[in-house]
C-alpha cells in the first residue's frame, strides 16, 4: 500500500469538501496539481484524478484512470482498502453511465462478495442500478430490498425473504 502523508490526505479531503466552490475544469486542475506531489505512477493519484474527472462529467476520461488505480492495487504500492472499494464502485458506475452495464454488474457483484464494510450499501445501490439498466429489474429490486432490510428494526426477516424470492 502507498504511504500517503496525513497532511496530503487532509488537503485532498479538504479539496473534495470544497468541490462546489470550483467550476469543473478548475477542480480537475486543482486535483491534478495536488497529485503531482505523489510518485508518478501512484495508484492513489490515479484514483483521485479519476474521481475529479467523473465529478466534472468527464466519465470517459475517468475510466482508464480507475482501471490503472485498480491494476496498481495488485502491487504492494496500491490503494488503501477504502479507496480500492471506492474505485471499484466508481468505475462500475462510470461504465454503467456509458452503457457498459454487464461489466458494471460483474464488478459490483464481485465486490458484494468481498468482506463487509461501511460501503456495502453503496455497492448494493449501484449494483441495483446496473442490474436494472441491464434488464434485470427483479434482481435489482431484490438487491435493493436486501440492503434496506438490514436497517429495519421490524419486518427485517419478512422483507429479506420476499427479496430473496425476487431473484
Amino acid at each position: 500500500m502507498e504511504s500517503i502523508t496525513p497532511e496530503w490526505e487532509a488537503r485532498v479531503e479538504e479539496l473534495w469538501e470544497r468541490l462546489d466552490e470550483f467550476d469543473e475544469n478548475a477542480f480537475v486542475a486543482a486535483v491534478d496539481a495536488l497529485v503531482t506531489e505523489l510518485p508518478e505512477n501512484s495508484a492513489t493519484g490515479a484514483f483521485e484524478r479519476a474521481g475529479a474527472r467523473d465529478s466534472a462529467g468527464r466519465t470517459a476520461e475517468a475510466i482508464p484512470l480507475y482501471r490503472f488505480a485498480l491494476a496498481a492495487d495488485q502491487d504492494a504500492e496500491g490503494l488503501d482498502p477504502s479507496r480500492r472499494r471506492q474505485a471499484t464502485i466508481q468505475l462500475a458506475s462510470s461504465l454503467r453511465a456509458l452503457g457498459q452495464t454487464e461489466e458494471s454488474v460483474e464488478l459490483l457483484a464481485a465486490e458484494s462478495r468481498r468482506p463487509s464494510d461501511e460501503l456495502d450499501d453503496a455497492v448494493a445501490g449501484f449494483l441495483a442500478l446496473a442490474l436494472a439498466d441491464s434488464g434485470r429489474e427483479r434482481e435489482a429490486v431484490s438487491v435493493a430490498l436486501t440492503a434496506l432490510a438490514a436497517h429495519l428494526t421490524r419486518y427485517r426477516r419478512s422483507l429479506t425473504a420476499y427479496a430473496a424470492g425476487l431473484s
